[in-house]
């Protein structure tokens, strides 16, 4: 099994203590079960997965060398899942010209506890950029969501992504969205 990279602890003044750490299939598996499935989540592609076939999912995630998956906690409460892969060793980099330096992500926010925040996913998109670009190799982030996303893209888009081309996954018709490491950390 291969080592993911290491947690991240950060407080955001205003919102509270913000952890990322690996995922641990088998310990998160009932949150990880409980978002993927919900409607929310449909862009994910698991609504029908039983908790077998995601705990087998995050199980060979877990394994591989190039693709890692994180809880995001705030105060305590898991909030997040992110993944983050290299492109050119997943289907994406078939789409597109890799460039150095390039590092995919994928992020879900977690059902609401209650009524929706205001600024909660900018925050978050924040840390967890802030955590991937602490690599000083990782010189261009690249996002994928689903071409009807359109909720994501915008969000994306906020954070400071570039629409590229879309591009045909063999799950879905996706938009490459890319953000290079000085207007992200500028």
């Amino acid at each position: 099994m291969t080592t993911a990279p290491t947690s991240y602890s950060r407080r955001i003044e205003g919102f509270g203590e913000v952890l990322i750490r690996p995922v641990r299939p088998a310990e998160d598996i009932a949150v990880l079960h409980d978002w993927v499935t919900r409607e929310r989540s449909r862009f994910w592609g698991m609504l029908d997965a039983s908790r077998e076939r995601v705990l087998e999912i995050y199980e060979y995630l877990d394994s591989l060398a190039t693709h890692h998956a994180y809880l995001i906690h705030r105060d305590g409460r898991p909030v997040a899942l992110f993944q983050t892969y290299e492109p050119a060793a997943d289907p994406v980099g078939e789409c597109y010209d890799v460039q150095p330096g390039d590092f995919g992500i994928h992020l879900m926010i977690g059902p609401p506890d209650g009524g929706t925040e205001p600024g909660f996913t900018a925050v978050l998109l924040d840390a967890f950029l802030a955590f991937v670009l602490a690599d000083p190799g990782r010189r261009r982030i690249v996002a994928e969501p689903d071409a009807r996303n359109d909720k994501a893209i915008a969000r994306l888009t906020r954070a400071g992504f570039v629409p590229g081309p879309q591009i045909d996954l063999p799950e879905k018709r996706a938009q490459l969205l890319f953000l290079d490491r000085a207007a992200a950390l500028g």
